[in-house]
This record gives structure tokens, C-alpha cells and sequence, in this order.
């Protein structure tokens, strides 16, 4: 299996759009209270984190609000992940169940995030169960998708050896169909955390007081833009790197992604 390499060129983009950005704030196209400059962005930034230079309201309070933010996402995708799979599993091998609950679920979804929102503020209140809510709700929906089709086109040659050596029901499952079906369902969990990433926000402005979205709605609202993008960063760093987590447990179970993985 080859190590993974830095690609070098993935830093040319990024950085000619810093540069762009620094001559764009320098010479006063993009003034500050619109957009900081890269360096007074990396100062709040840096404040945030450490509360070292006291510049912002938010001094050193990343960590909290950043823990605060992990916990739903983890709690809403840990939700999203077991109904998605029990779902998806169920209407993958069964067209019954296909038949009772695929087009319900399709129709639900086809309902933006944005449109849950009312809804689940009467049903939730405002508050941790409203973003709860909303996080589970989006991730459920790629992980079924994607655990649904998987379950669905397992190999019949797989099951019928499956079965020619003894394995039947649950042992079927665990020792056949799961392993057969796992890449693609990783697929669905990886883009299911993206998008409990993505909705943390939705939830946290809605009324929350700890969260990197109750930061970026307080920002916005005392016109602290920098403070804004700097949760945006932390936000997006944190997302990768609960992803890289996730694709790494999934290669350690999966013999295949990383044979893949080896090939590229």
C-alpha cells in the first residue's frame, strides 16, 4: 500500500486567492468591517483560540463552543447513523419494506433543511432538541440513500455462497452482506457528517448560547464579520478532521477501501 503525499499543486489555488485577498484589502476594494485582511484575520483567529491579544468579545472561548458544537454533531450523526442504517438495510433487502417506506422517505427529503426550521421550533422549542433535530434529519437522509442502494446490489453469487456455506439470517448479514455492502455505505456516513456539519449552524443560530453558530450569529449581529470567518475556519477544520477520522475507522474495518486506497 503506497503513503499517502501532499500534492503540492492544492496549495496553488488557495494561494493566489490569499494573495488576491490581501491586495484586494490593502489597496481599500474590500474594506474591513466587509472583509478583514488575511493578517488581521489570523489575529483573530489566534485570539480566539488563545485569548492572548484580547481584541474581540470571544477572547480564548473556541474551545468551549467548539466542544459544545461537536457534541450535537456527534450526537445528531450517531442518531442519523443508526436509523439510516436500520432503514436502509431493511428497505435494501426487502421490497416490501421498499415498497412501504422508499417513496415516503424520498418525498420527505426533497424538503429543504431550511423548510424544517419552523417546524422544528414548534415541535422543539428553541434550543438544544430544535438543532438536535435538524442535524439527525439532513444526515439521515444521504446514509439511508446510500445504505438502500448498497443493500440492494450485493452480488446474488455473494449471498448464494453465503448461504452454500451454512450462513443464513444474522450470520448472513454480519458475514456477507455487510462486508459486501460497506464501501458504499462509508460513502453515506461520510457525506452524512458533512452535512451534520452543515446544519450545526441552522441549528445553533436559532437560539442556542454556546456553539460555533451562536458565535457566527453573534458576530453577525454586532457586526464582528471577522469573528464570523474565524468560526467559519474552526468550523470547517473541525469538519475535516472528524471526516479524516471517520474514512481512516472505515479503512480499518474494510480491507477493500484500503486496497483502493492503495491503488491510487
Amino acid at each position: 500500500m503506497k503513503r499517502w503525499k501532499f500534492d503540492p499543486l492544492a496549495l496553488v489555488l488557495p494561494a493566489l486567492m490569499v494573495v488576491l485577498w490581501y491586495f484586494a484589502s490593502a489597496s481599500g476594494l474590500l474594506p474591513a468591517y466587509k472583509l478583514p485582511s488575511p493578517g488581521g484575520l489570523l489575529r483573530v483567529l489566534a485570539d480566539f483560540a488563545t485569548g492572548v491579544l484580547g481584541i474581540t468579545p470571544y477572547s480564548g472561548t473556541m474551545l468551549p463552543h467548539l466542544l459544545c458544537s461537536l457534541r450535537r454533531v456527534v450526537c445528531g450523526f450517531v442518531i442519523a447513523t443508526a436509523c439510516g442504517l436500520t432503514l436502509g438495510f431493511a428497505t435494501g433487502l426487502s421490497p416490501l419494506l421498499r415498497r412501504l417506506f422508499d417513496p415516503l422517505i424520498h418525498v420527505i427529503r426533497a424538503v429543504p433543511g431550511v423548510g424544517w426550521l419552523p417546524v422544528a421550533i414548534v415541535w422543539f422549542g428553541v434550543g438544544e432538541g430544535n438543532t438536535l433535530f435538524l442535524i439527525s434529519l439532513a444526515a439521515f437522509f444521504p446514509i439511508y440513500v446510500n445504505t438502500a442502494h448498497a443493500a440492494a446490489t450485493v452480488p446474488e453469487q455473494l449471498i448464494k455462497a453465503g448461504k452454500m456455506m451454512d450462513a443464513h439470517g444474522l450470520t448472513l448479514f454480519r458475514t456477507v452482506i455487510f462486508p459486501a455492502s460497506f464501501p458504499e455505505v462509508a460513502v453515506g456516513l461520510r457525506l452524512g457528517l458533512g452535512v451534520a456539519w452543515a446544519y450545526l449552524v441552522l441549528g445553533e443560530v436559532t437560539g442556542v448560547a454556546t456553539g460555533l453558530g451562536a458565535v457566527m450569529n453573534d458576530g453577525r449581529m454586532l457586526g464582528h464579520v471577522d469573528i464570523v470567518l474565524a468560526a467559519m475556519i474552526v468550523i470547517a477544520a473541525a469538519g475535516k478532521l472528524t471526516d479524516l477520522l471517520l474514512l481512516a475507522a472505515c479503512r480499518a474495518y474494510c480491507p477493500q477501501m484500503r486496497k483502493r486506497r492503495g491503488r491510487k
